[in-house]
């Protein structure tokens, strides 16, 4: 801070804050794929997006999903937070908001269709289509068998042996939000092939 004076009226010149300053740095090794930003992002603003979307969801593990949801977010996409535009803080606050809102509106539609089918079973599926679901279960896995070892290891974790989230980053020893991101990397090359190959999958 340092302070002017003219026609005798003193004037203070303010200096940017030292936390903008953090956001900026943050922001620019985001920008460059550099995980320990995130873990440093995670630690100091998750139990803020935690708090907020078990507010408004009152569900905790739907607290936790989009937690993890928001920083796939700013990992993915680091570039759309704009410093011009306000704080980090609020900004992961509104994408929390945003995602707690979209749960919970997920979660209506899902109870009125369960009203609706009133507990109506599917009718098993006929020999084409077993055979088709099959081929398809085997191009799946030939897609996965060809996608780099850290997003191979990710899918095969949480899809073939049941693994959250949480338990796939710690087995393979990365943040939460990283374990994610491999996934939804990993299963958007999967659909790619299989689109590629005339298969329309729904991920």
């Amino acid at each position: 801070m340092t302070a002017t004076a003219d026609m005798g009226v003193a004037t203070v010149e303010q200096q940017p804050p030292p936390y903008a300053a953090w956001e900026l740095e943050l922001r620019a090794r985001l920008l460059a794929g550099e995980e320990a930003a995130l873990k440093e992002l995670y630690d100091q603003f998750s139990p803020m997006v935690y708090g907020l979307a078990l507010r408004v969801t009152g569900d905790r593990t739907a607290a936790e999903d989009i937690t993890q949801d928001v920083f796939v977010h700013v990992w993915e996409r680091p570039s759309s937070f704009d410093p011009s535009r306000g704080r980090l803080r609020g900004w992961l606050a509104t994408i929390a908001h945003h995602r707690a809102i979209d749960h919970l509106r997920r979660v209506k539609v899902r109870r009125r269709y369960a009203a609706v089918e009133g507990g109506r079973q599917p009718p098993p599926p006929s020999p084409e289509e077993a055979a088709v679901a099959a081929a398809v279960a085997t191009r799946v896995r030939a897609a996965i068998g060809n996608l780099p070892a850290p997003q191979q290891a990710a899918v095969v974790l949480a899809y073939f042996e049941g693994k959250t989230f949480r338990q796939v980053a710690e087995i393979l020893g990365v943040p939460e939000g990283t374990a994610k991101s491999r996934l939804r990397l990993g299963l958007r090359r999967v659909a790619d092939r299989l689109r590629s190959e005339g298969i329309i999958a729904d991920w």
